[in-house]
């Protein structure tokens, strides 16, 4: 019994019987079993699960609107018998088509390699023993092993439980964690009751977890709201551009193309000509190409930046980083060697202790909550000179969390102890809030503020020097069942832990590169105001600009909108804090990349514009991230910037170029067809010219970039995009007047050199302005690519070659053109070079 159908209340069952009825046991499934459920239920995931289809894919080609209306044509053709006609428009429908879906498909295939790399993994129990397998094979009966940090992959009762705190606040919007224990509750516990069970997309907070999978994918609590919901990510500033833009230029077209068969009817031109002309202008004029373009441009540069240790989850966050200019991080392994080490463990006094040390290392060892690199220095140092905890036993621990900022261990000394000790690590101030008393030469005296005073002056001298410090502190205290957070009062101070994490030698140069891209280094810590002040001063951030998570708290939005910009390190900070000041300075304009690897940091990374996360990161925090660096480096995290600017610098390029060229010959257009005897291009002649001037455009993605086109946040604004579209747009139509009056006065054209003369003169200008428009420097001084520069070139070859390839030229209405013309038609598009370059100096000025 896979699927747990009989089980609607599962949580009021007993689990050993839970388990037997589902096939399962506390020894979890065999991989036969596992297997056989996957292939009735499916995959355990909330979304649609399709894999990539090379047939899907090629047909959604298809269903453009643009490409509807080429087939619409086609048909047209068909039903008056004009085959040839016919069949030149569904040949180039086929080429466009295939054309972007092996461009897609490539993209496509290549992004989903790079999010395999990235695919979630958990612990469970198959065949009777630990393994580790990805989330996406998670089935009813599994027996699944949480800690803190993790994801929870499905919904499940609790088995076994350790301390064991779980954050659902997508499931229930509480905010603070709460316990989940073995047992039973009533069949009409409403979800925030269900203390027994966990479900999928909680994370767990702190300790450990055995628990039994009962629901997965979307037939789990998460699963039917969202089901029910059908919530899409809010659309973000790049691609909701994209899309507005898009539709802008579609309304043009549309109200161009009936102007323009309009005048044809009104002129009494054949019925069926003018609606196939109106009906090629129409993908003539439109940028049918842009979404492959943006797809395959995006990948390449999220293919581009794995390379550098940068792995992209979601491709429109790459305009995101490019955009970004305010980096919030913490310092620990981002700007520091995140190998920390305990320096020296200190008593009350600030004299070297063995006995500070070892409640350090009793605490340490016994933690069974978040992993830390502070728990681990701290038993690596205590283990080197002999420690152990022989003779002791763990009876309780009282969790870390971000508000106490404290864990305790409670143990038993001895093998009939009358009595147990709690013992309390944690931040400085925290744990001297729950003192009344200190060890001074091994006697107990009371802790006045004269003796406050003087840990706090030890506690500051070593923050000023760098040293990151916590206290220890110890209660002995009756035996009871259960221990808890009101069990953290009138304890004895016993020291304090001094930790060295020195600054990354770099770390002042990568901050240095940073700034000159345009990117300023914001700090969020909670360690104290000293050591963060000292880090700052060592790489080069002004360790004067501060504020304090304190002073936060007691700030109104509107002063935290006027500070926060003006600050370089916020210290002392709370996690709830955190997000608070993300917002604060999005608030001002800015674009802020979020850096974050714990628990705490999820809901900043979430607000952040682009949040950033490393691989060994806790899951919580790397599904929350949109961009993952295989190393937690700033420099890597820079290259995928200038990767990101790169990347969004050639789809503006594509966008701009596109549609002023889109734009100049909408106008000419409209103004040539109701001027001419005849159409200036025929319906065949219109794809054609499209076509072959859309293959250089798939090479833009991999384009050149001017280097001074990285060095500054690029934004999307289509108001900028618009006065582009609309200068060149213009000047493309100049010329293409001037072009219909040298061709009708100068060379008397008739209708066949006409055509093959202005197609010639389209072609080669749109080649040209790619080649023109791709930089702001003079085309001469900046290097395209050698795959734009090639395609460019041999499509202009094409282009020449045309008028002569005898009965295929004949089959789309073209005729060997005079040495005479060939000349104007090169004098012509010299000419426009030339005045786009000029243009060009002018509108950058």
């Amino acid at each position: 019994m896979g699927e747990t159908g009989g089980h609607a209340v599962y949580w009021s069952e007993d689990r050993t019987a839970l388990a037997a009825s589902i096939g399962s046991g506390l020894g979890g499934l065999t991989s036969e079993q596992a297997a056989a459920r996957l292939a009735v239920i499916g995959p355990n995931s909330v979304e649609d699960t399709a894999q990539l289809n090379a047939l899907r894919l090629l047909i959604r080609q298809f269903e453009s609107p643009l490409a509807l209306i080429l087939v619409f044509a086609a048909a047209i053709s068909l039903a008056l018998r004009q085959w040839i006609d016919a069949g030149i428009i569904l040949a180039i429908v086929m080429g466009s088509a295939l054309l972007s879906f092996f461009q897609e498909y490539r993209a496509s295939t290549a992004v989903e390699a790079l999010k395999k790399r990235l695919a979630l993994t958990c612990r469970v129990v198959r065949d009777g023993a630990e393994r580790e397998i990805t989330v996406d094979v998670i089935v009813p009966g599994d027996i699944i092993l949480l800690s803190a940090g993790n994801l929870i992959p499905a919904d499940g009762v609790v088995i076994e439980a350790a301390d064991f705190l779980v954050t659902e606040a997508s499931m229930t919007g509480e905010s603070f964690p709460v316990e989940k224990r073995p047992g039973t509750v009533p069949a009409d516990a409403p979800i925030t009751a269900r203390t027994n069970c966990v479900f999928l997309g909680a994370s767990v907070r702190s300790g450990t977890a055995k628990v039994l999978a009962i629901r997965t994918g979307r037939r789990t609590e998460f699963g039917a709201i969202a089901a029910r919901l059908r919530a899409r990510r809010p659309e973000t500033d790049f691609p909701g551009g994209v899309r507005r833009f898009g539709y802008l230029l579609i309304r043009v077209m549309v109200v161009i193309v009936i102007f323009v068969l309009t005048m044809n009817l009104l002129l009494g031109r054949p019925v069926i000509e003018s609606l196939l002309f109106a009906a090629a202008l129409a993908v003539g004029l439109s940028p049918e190409l842009l979404p492959a373009i943006i797809s395959v441009t995006l990948s390449a540069g999220a293919r581009a930046m794995s390379k550098r240790g940068v792995i992209v989850r979601r491709l429109d966050a790459i305009e995101n980083l490019g955009s970004m200019d305010i980096l919030c991080t913490d310092k620990t392994g981002t700007l520091t060697e995140g190998s920390i080490i305990l320096n020296e463990a200190l008593d009350a006094e600030g004299r070297g202790s063995d006995e500070v040390r070892r409640l350090a290392f009793v605490n340490a060892a016994f933690e069974t909550g978040i992993e830390n690199p502070l728990d681990a220095a701290i038993v690596a140092a205590g283990t080197s000179v002999g420690l152990n905890t022989e003779g002791l036993s763990k009876v309780d621990e009282i969790p870390y969390d971000f508000i106490r900022r404290r864990l305790t261990i409670v143990v038993g000394e001895g093998v009939a102890p009358t009595e147990r000790l709690l013992v309390t690590k944690g931040a400085f101030s925290n744990v001297l809030d729950i003192c009344s008393s200190l060890e001074r030469d091994g006697v107990e005296v009371p802790l006045d503020d004269r003796a406050r005073a003087d840990l706090e002056a030890v506690f500051r001298a070593k923050g000023a020097e760098g040293f990151r410090v916590l206290a220890v502190a110890t209660r002995r205290a009756a035996i009871k069942a259960d221990y808890d957070r009101d069990d953290e009062r009138d304890m004895t101070f016993r020291g304090f832990l001094v930790f060295l994490d020195p600054p990354k030698p770099e770390a002042r140069t990568t901050i240095a590169d940073l700034g000159r891209l345009g990117i300023a280094i914001k700090v969020i810590s909670g360690d104290n105001r000293y050591v963060t002040a000292h880090m700052a001063q060592a790489v080069g951030l002004n360790s004067t600009s501060m504020l304090t998570g304190a002073q936060i708290a007691g700030l109104h939005d509107e002063a935290l909108w006027h500070l926060a910009p003006k600050t370089d390190l916020f210290v002392e900070i709370d996690p709830q804090q955190k997000e608070r000041i993300v917002r604060a300075l999005q608030s001002t304009g800015h674009s802020v990349g979020y850096l974050g690897d714990g628990i705490n940091d999820a809901p900043a990374l979430h607000a952040a514009d682009v949040g950033i996360s490393v691989e060994e990161a806790v899951d919580v925090a790397r599904e929350s991230a949109d961009i993952i660096l295989f190393s937690r480096d700033l420099d890597v995290l820079r290259m995928g910037v200038e990767d990101g600017r790169r990347t969004f610098a050639n789809t503006l390029k594509y966008i701009s170029i596109t549609t002023s060229a889109n734009f100049g010959n909408m106008v000419s257009m409209a103004l040539a067809a109701p001027l001419l005897p005849f159409l200036p291009l025929a319906a065949k002649q219109i794809l054609l010219n499209n076509f072959l001037s859309d293959i250089p455009s798939i090479a833009i993605s991999g384009d050149n970039v001017d280097p001074e086109r990285v060095l500054r946040p690029q934004r999307w604004d289509v108001a900028e995009i618009q006065r582009f579209m609309i200068v060149f747009g213009l000047i493309s139509s100049v010329f293409d007047l001037l072009t219909f009056g040298v061709l009708l006065s100068v060379l008397q054209a008739d209708q066949g050199v006409f055509q093959t003369s202005w197609f010639m003169i389209s072609l080669l200008t749109e080649l040209a302005v790619v080649l023109v428009l791709r930089t702001r420097k003079p085309a001469f001084r900046s290097r395209p690519s050698r795959l734009l520069l090639g395609s460019t070139l041999a499509v202009a070859a094409a282009g020449f070659a045309v008028p002569f390839l005898g009965s295929s030229s004949a089959l789309f209405g073209f005729v060997p053109l005079s040495a005479t013309e060939l000349v104007a038609v090169v004098a012509i598009v010299a000419g426009y070079i030339a005045a786009t370059e000029a243009a060009k100096a002018w509108y950058f000025r």
